[in-house]
């Protein structure tokens, strides 16, 4: 027979009495990511400038529920809802830190949660000069992983204004399958705007991965 100590010798005490993390856990620390250009972590307050420099400009907000920011205490408001999104332990972003240079340069992460179905929806922002050169795909293909394995999720929605076909490739790089056109499905900016639906589930992401 072989050793009893076997299973357990390879088991720290701490990792023995330490329960499982629960989503909520998960989302008040969230864990940093690492891509090969970017580094998704949570964000602070001392994030407020770099947030100001990219989401003042009408284009970044041009397809997002939120406005360009008019100030630098527009950014720090954010960040105060981000924080308490923390403490909470409720679905939030990740601010995405440019390797090369060490600015925030954009936001991605969870719109919402739904524990009973094991889904969740991702949205993603990133500074205009950055646009067309794969640092989204990047970023979505770190969270998708981070939704599936940490969070155990089943299913990944994300959506885009169907007059910005560009998210929606980066949707389409990362796995995500388009399943339809909901029509007036968001009020923005006083309009209601129609949106492309994409959804990934764990067995094509499994599929994916396989060589």
């Amino acid at each position: 027979m072989g050793d009893k100590r076997g299973l357990l010798g390879a088991l720290s005490l701490r990792e023995l009495l330490t329960p499982p993390r629960t989503p909520a856990d998960i989302f008040s620390n969230l864990p940093v990511l690492q891509t090969e250009r970017l580094t998704l972590r949570p964000m602070s307050m001392r994030d407020a400038a770099d947030i100001y420099a990219y989401s003042r400009d009408p284009e970044v907000a041009r397809h997002v529920l939120w406005d360009a920011h008019q100030s630098l205490n527009d950014s720090k408001a954010y960040l105060r809802y981000i924080m308490k999104q923390y403490r909470d332990g409720t679905p939030s972003s990740y601010g995405m830190v440019l390797n090369a240079t060490g600015r925030l340069v954009g936001t991605i992460g969870f719109m919402w949660y739904s524990p009973e179905n094991r889904a969740a929806e991702v949205g993603y922002s990133l500074a205009r000069s950055l646009w067309n050169n794969g640092l989204m795909t990047e970023a979505l293909r770190a969270v998708l992983e981070m939704g599936f394995l940490e969070l155990d999720l089943h299913r990944i929605e994300a959506q885009h204004e169907t007059v910005n076909p560009s998210s929606g490739r980066v949707m389409q790089k990362c796995g995500m399958k388009h399943e339809g056109r909901l029509r007036g499905r968001v009020l923005n900016k006083g309009r209601y705007v129609d949106v492309e639906l994409y959804a990934i589930l764990r067995e094509d992401w499994d599929r994916l991965r396989r060589p």
